[in-house]
């Protein structure tokens, strides 16, 4: 036989109770281990399903709030586009009566013998512009003020006169 079994040995028992009763308290911490790491997972777990949540919340509203800026810009678009309509046929109103009044503005043409065209005479009260003539030099020469020849002549532009055009001239004071 060998060693073991014709020795009288009372150890061999003692140490296999020893390790089973080691092996139960590994266990149970190793259980103990276990149930912390579950919590804390779970935990973990439950606050990534919140944060998932928010996130899904905050997207659906994103969502909705672009869907409202659409709609906005849709109907934005649609009054932009009715204003230049409307714009536009005023602007064929104004055009036709600017045509009418130019029109009307034309002076008629006389009958008669053609050629050269008598060249303009100024009435006691008119000046004829003649070639670098400004309201300030009519002014001087006629003695009378350029403020006063702007104010009888509202419809002229003292900065685009013509040669040959006809401007009114204030009385001497």
């Amino acid at each position: 036989m060998d060693t073991i079994s014709r020795e009288n040995n009372s150890y061999l028992p003692v140490a296999g109770v020893i390790v089973g009763v080691l092996a139960i308290i590994l266990s149970g911490v190793a259980l103990a281990k276990i149930s912390t790491a579950k919590t804390e997972l779970n935990a973990k777990v439950e606050a990534q399903v919140t944060a998932i949540g928010e996130a899904e919340t905050q997207a659906r509203n994103a969502a909705a709030a672009a869907d409202k800026a659409n709609a906005s810009i849709g109907k934005l678009a649609s009054d932009t586009q009715a204003a230049f309509t409307s714009v536009a046929q005023e602007m064929g109103n104004i055009r036709g009566e600017i045509t009418k009044v130019q029109e009307s503005a034309k002076a008629p043409v006389k009958a008669g013998k053609a050629g050269p065209a008598a060249p303009a005479v100024a009435g006691p009260d008119e000046y004829i512009i003649k070639s670098g003539d400004t309201f300030a030099k009519i002014a001087r020469a006629t003695g009378v003020s350029p403020a006063d020849i702007v104010t009888v002549n509202p419809g002229v532009n003292p900065s685009k006169l013509h040669v040959g055009q006809k401007i009114k001239l204030p009385a001497k004071r």
